[in-house]
């Protein structure tokens, strides 16, 4: 998984398009869009989602998804890994994601503060501008979605929570 993580912060740093800057507001928003596709591989129905689901698939940690709040245009939902240690259990990247269902986008508006893993830790540090935090807060989402996705993790709108085997129904 630190291997992973590792191309992850390296990707963060490319061009989501070449017609917008990178540090540019057209380019968060073409990575919130792509953040909102990317959620939609793991989730079949992501209006309909409620409640809290466990997904587990071979050789990668359980992911943990949890519905915040709804309201009419937004859902908010927390997503992250649970870690034993010294025995207790931490929440790690704990990403709060907002959900705009009519713009089809998806922010992470927030992720733990602490990380476990020190390659994680440089998504927080060398951001001196709003926009640069957003930006590398929202590829960090983008490029672990992608990994929760290539590894089979799914999620079903259903009401009642369970654990997945990560299998498409």
């Amino acid at each position: 998984m630190l291997c992973y993580i590792a191309c992850m912060v390296r990707d963060s740093h490319i061009a989501i398009g070449q017609s917008a800057k990178p540090s540019s507001f057209a380019a968060l928003m073409s990575l919130y869009e792509s953040n909102f596709i990317r959620l939609n591989w793991l989730i079949q129905e992501p209006t309909r989602f409620t409640g809290e689901q466990q997904s587990s698939v071979p050789g990668d940690c359980t992911l943990h998804l949890r519905l915040l709040e709804r309201t009419r245009h937004t859902s908010t939902m927390l997503m992250t890994y649970m870690f034993e240690e010294s025995g207790r259990w931490i929440a790690d990247p704990d990403m709060t994601i907002r959900v705009y269902h009519d713009a089809r986008l998806a922010e992470a508006m927030a992720c733990s503060r602490v990380h476990r893993h020190e390659i994680l830790r440089q998504f927080a540090t060398g951001c001196d501008r709003e926009v640069s935090r957003r930006r590398a807060r929202n590829s960090m989402l983008n490029k672990w979605l992608e990994y929760c996705a290539e590894t089979g993790h799914r999620f079903v709108a259903i009401e009642s929570a369970g654990i997945l085997d990560g299998s498409p129904s």
